[in-house]
């Protein structure tokens, strides 16, 4: 995930920049870069690879101002380099950017006509672009800013410095966390409470929406339709769990809220923004070749990897087996000649997956690991990595990083399909389209967070939760069952819709919540025809779906939770938030440990 900082103030910006940038190493990158006003205008120094190099290069030609924006930035597709390293931006405006707008072609086409001469195929730039526009037709930065920001769809968190004007940034975010710090005489903006501790224990933080205006003796706060509002400055502990945790009560509630930024990180690094085409590393295997893929992995990691054999099999037309890695290698499966072993874990470190994954190497596979922790023993002992870009996950339950492993699972499959001719370029672009709306419309989901959670007191009284799906969707029934086991203790299962009545629709009665996942598609309708079923036997139908989805199930539903509309393809990324959010919300009222819950730990690393 990327990180941001600015400074404003009265010391050298450049040294506070580059320390606050070492803050954030833990969110990963591989460039990095920072920008200043110098007698006024913008100057800046970037770097591929670590911060070493970037402080070689300040070294070098050291960079004077007291303003400054700085950035540590995952690569979006090729090489980092350090034309592509953040800061972005013209004579007139910088900008360091964490996110990704969904709108940039448009935007591009529009900003090229109008005569803006762009000098990099990324995003970020189209917003400096709109700004350095605005900025020539006479606004002021703060007037070129705001309209700039009525303009953008999607997720992102800004900040932006202005050429002739040291006492200023501006902020943003949508999507993607960013705190503002207050000093005595100075101010600071970052991605979250961990890059300013040092630098001020007073933080307030921005909600979705919010745009700052930031002067050296601080801060205004305004919403998206340019009202004044006000943000707490609260008093930070220095200690982890708090800087953590921002406004939050829980980490599991800050990581939920972090989904869009993370879908949007892991995207951008997996999409080519200029051509829509899935850019992978470079792989020492063949997709095209590749017979039959064998997955494994434990609890969340698996139901994703479930997901992903859906997408392979039904996009790619790639035989898929999928295992639970603590079963995997007592069947001792026979596997194919030229095989790909695929393993999914959020630490890299769980004992069954990385038993499976040797099992696989003694098998001749080829083996890929989808991980968070590029570090791993996971990382170390495959043939190639695939990262999910979701940062340090605190809370027990896995949250942002099964959606990150999912936008990994969907691109790896569109490159799959590609390679071995089963969708063309064009339809290669347009289903990467519908994956780069995710970020977007789970920001949009989380605004509606109060209706989940008004959904939670009915779910509270359980004592058992059935949780329906069919198709790519069935194994986020899974996710939402163990979600609600996992924090909640309620007992809950997750079945395929279609099972229902061979068995778990004797458990239903009036005193059953039947949660169903049913996003307008399909199979919209055979779900639909399932939850008559339940509804008719007395069950607490809860319906997750869209407007239409909702409207044609409204005679049955009990309670329901409308999501923006999605293509079905990326539908198990975004309905896995409510699932998740849901069971987040019954656990409070529970009154359970949230981030902890009784007998789990984060990474399993005893068999």
């Amino acid at each position: 995930m990327c990180g941001i900082i600015g400074v404003i103030g009265s010391r050298p910006a450049s040294g506070l920049l580059v320390d606050a940038l070492r803050r954030l190493e833990y969110r990963g990158y591989d460039s990095a870069g920072i920008a200043t006003l110098v007698d006024g205008a913008i100057v800046r120094r970037r770097a591929e690879g670590k911060l070493g190099n970037l402080a070689a290069a300040l070294e070098r030609s050291p960079l004077a101002g007291t303003t400054g924006i700085g950035h540590t930035r995952w690569a979006t597709h090729g090489a980092p380099t350090e034309s592509n390293a953040h800061p972005h931006g013209t004579a007139r405006v910088a900008i360091v950017h964490n996110g990704i707008i969904e709108n940039h072609a448009e935007l591009r086409a529009e900003l090229e006509a109008a005569g803006q001469v762009f000098s990099t195929e990324t995003d970020t730039e189209t917003v400096a672009q709109l700004v350095d526009l605005y900025l020539q037709q006479n606004m002021t930065p703060v007037e070129a800013a705001g309209a700039a920001l009525r303009r953008l769809t999607g997720a992102y968190a800004l900040a932006m410095i202005f050429a002739g004007h040291p006492e200023l940034i501006v902020g943003a975010q949508n999507g993607a966390p960013l705190a503002v710090g207050f000093g005595d005489d100075e101010m600071f903006v970052g991605s979250d409470a961990l890059a300013l501790a040092p630098l001020t224990r007073r933080i307030a933080y921005l909600r979705d929406g919010d745009w700052t205006v930031i002067d050296r003796k601080g801060a205004r706060f305004f919403d998206m339709s340019g009202a004044e509002v006000v943000r707490e400055v609260k008093l930070t502990q220095l200690t982890g769990a708090s800087i953590g945790k921002g406004n939050f009560r829980h980490f599991m509630e800050k990581e939920l809220h972090e989904h869009p930024a993370v879908i949007g990180d892991t995207l951008h690094r997996m999409v080519n923004p200029a051509t829509r085409a899935v850019t992978l590393p470079d792989l020492p295997f063949d997709l095209a070749r590749v017979p039959r893929i064998t997955l494994s992995a434990c609890g969340s990691a698996f139901y994703a990897g479930l997901v992903g054999r859906w997408w392979f099999e039904t996009i790619a037309r790639l035989p898929t087996d999928g295992d639970v890695a603590s079963e995997f290698r007592y069947r001792a499966p026979p596997l194919p000649p030229g095989g790909l072993g695929l393993l999914v874990s959020q630490s890299g470190e769980t004992a069954d997956t990385l038993a499976a994954l040797r099992y696989m190497r003694g098998e001749g596979q080829q083996v890929l690991s989808i991980v968070n922790v590029p570090e791993s023993s996971m990382a170390r002992e495959s043939d190639a990595v695939l990262e999910t870009v979701a940062g340090p996950e605190i809370g027990v339950a896995s949250t942002k990083a099964f959606t990150a492993q999912l936008a990994v699972l969907a691109c790896l499959a569109l490159a799959a399909a590609r390679a071995r001719g089963i969708i063309d370029a064009a339809t290669e672009a347009a289903m990467t389209a519908t994956l780069l709306e995710v970020p977007g419309r789970a920001a949009e989901l989380l605004e509606h967070d109060g209706a989940i959670a008004a959904i939670a007191q009915r779910v509270a009284q359980a004592r058992d939760v059935l949780y329906l799906g069919r198709g790519n969707c069935f194994p986020i029934a899974l996710e939402g069952a163990l979600k609600l086991k996992e924090i909640s203790y309620i007992h809950a299962e997750g079945y395929a819709a279609g099972e229902m009545k061979h068995g778990p629709i004797a458990l239903i009665d009036n005193s059953v919540p039947v949660i169903a996942i049913a996003p307008s598609g399909p199979l919209f309708e055979k779900t639909a025809s399932n939850l008559q079923e339940a509804a008719a036997r007395g069950g607490q139908v809860i319906v997750l779906s869209d407007a239409d989805g909702v409207a044609r199930l409204s005679g049955i539903a009990t309670e329901t939770i409308v999501l923006p509309a999605v293509n079905p393809f990326v539908a198990p990324i975004l309905y896995a938030i409510p699932v998740q959010l849901l069971a987040y919300h019954v656990a409070v009222l529970k009154g359970t440990d949230v981030d902890q819950p009784r007998n789990l730990a984060k990474s399993v690393t005893v068999e």
